[in-house]
């Protein structure tokens, strides 16, 4: 019988970048773009916590990401046709994985989000989720009366970066165990 610890590690296939969002600055629109730079210690270069007085390798807010999946949840729960994931402000879009689940439960266990053609090559993108992303009150003028509520639930994780490199849209997104991707 496989154990739990095993299971925690698996995940079927590679997920895939959606889309990748910077936030310039407090209270400006956040804007999407094709490839950002990802550098340890700061999170996606050009995004307004990605600054040199932020700078710390144990910070664990540097990188957010969401689900696709959670796009489409959030616009059913407000009758919308769609999100436009700048509206969220999280910085990765990812489809195909369970975010979530790249939080391992147990303590001992270390699990990575690696963006990259295969998850073992060099010049990965390396992240370690630290968390869930919990919504904030600019949710409800984002995405109007109910927004808050909509989102709780479906706000994504928090990541710290562990390898710089770039990443794109387009680009596979794996859910490894720590030594597989160290």
């Amino acid at each position: 019988m496989t154990k739990l610890r095993e299971l925690m590690t698996r995940f079927g296939r590679p997920g895939r970048v959606e889309a990748l969002v910077l936030r310039p600055a407090r209270g400006q629109r956040a804007v999407s773009v094709a490839r950002a730079e990802a550098r340890v210690g700061l999170g996606l270069v050009g995004d307004r916590s990605a600054t040199a007085r932020q700078a710390d390798p144990k910070r664990r807010r540097q990188v957010t990401l969401i689900q696709a999946e959670h796009l489409v949840a959030v616009a059913t729960l407000l009758q919308k046709p769609a999100i436009d994931p700048a509206d969220l402000r999280r910085n990765v879009v990812v489809s195909g994985l369970n975010l979530l689940a790249a939080r391992s439960p147990l303590r001992d266990q270390r699990l990575r989000v690696v963006f990259g053609y295969a998850p073992d090559v060099e010049g990965a993108v390396v992240f370690e989720v630290t968390g869930p992303c919990e919504p904030c009150s600019a949710m409800e003028t984002a995405l109007g009366f109910g927004g808050y509520n909509a989102m709780r639930g479906h706000g994504g994780v928090t990541a710290r970066v562990l390898r710089d490199g770039w990443i794109e849209a387009g680009m596979p997104v794996w859910v490894v165990g720590a030594a597989e991707s160290a």
